[in-house]
């Protein structure tokens, strides 16, 4: 038995008060910072990188959940754990040798993730689960944030639920996309135990308050 995990995402802050943004996330019942890498190649936009995710990890005392929407994530994974990242997610679609890379991320010291865009079935996992830690399935279009939540992943969310209980396997599985309050208990109950929330933290009127609802959600439908 565990209660659910929330990952406020960094892309979403306020970059000219950084610092008060991670003093905020230190002080609220965030379990992680959510921590999102786009290289314009993979995903239409970029954010940051190496530099950003340095700064973040003196001012974080939470784990750093590092999502790659890049291409050849292989060539970074050691800087990437090098520079502060606990969790390091790669996309199935960008990882020719997917278990490889997976290996390398264990490999480095950090909990390995595989995520899946919108399109991706669940199904084309099955060769993965017994190595991952964690799965992220993206609930909108990665590579921008703001976006409208895609309710088709709620019935994607229980077929991968539903594989895993089979299998006797537990690894995490995180949402990623238009999550908050409206929607958060469906995620729980369909078999979600990480939820990433950006723009309905941090534009929230009282951010550590929203925090605190969305760990409060789910407590009596979450089992783990």
């Amino acid at each position: 038995m565990s209660q659910h995990l929330v990952a406020p995402s960094l892309l979403a802050a306020d970059f000219t008060q950084l610092a008060a943004e991670m003093d905020l996330v230190n002080r609220s019942q965030a379990d992680w910072l959510h921590f999102d890498v786009m290289d314009g190649r993979f995903v239409p936009n970029i954010s940051f990188g190496f530099p950003l995710l340095e700064a973040v990890r003196k001012l974080c005392q939470k784990p750093i959940d590092v999502h790659l929407m890049i291409v050849e994530p292989e060539k970074y994974i050691s800087e990437f754990r090098d520079r502060g990242a606990d969790v390091i997610t790669v996309h199935y679609e960008a990882c020719t040798h997917l278990h490889r890379t997976i290996q390398q991320i264990k490999a480095s010291g950090a909990k390995a993730g595989v995520a899946l865009n919108p399109h991706t079935p669940v199904e084309l996992l099955d060769d993965i689960l017994e190595d991952v830690d964690l799965i992220l399935i993206m609930s909108v279009n990665p590579g921008f944030g703001g976006q409208k939540f895609i309710y088709r992943t709620l019935p994607k969310i229980r077929r991968l639920k539903d594989r895993l209980i089979e299998r006797n396997l537990n690894p995490l599985i995180e949402i990623d996309g238009g999550v908050g309050l409206q929607n958060a208990e469906e995620l729980l109950k369909a078999g979600a135990n990480v939820l990433v929330a950006g723009n309905s933290v941090f534009a929230a009127k009282d951010p550590e308050a929203t925090i605190a609802q969305l760990k409060a959600i789910g407590e009596e439908v979450y089992k783990f």
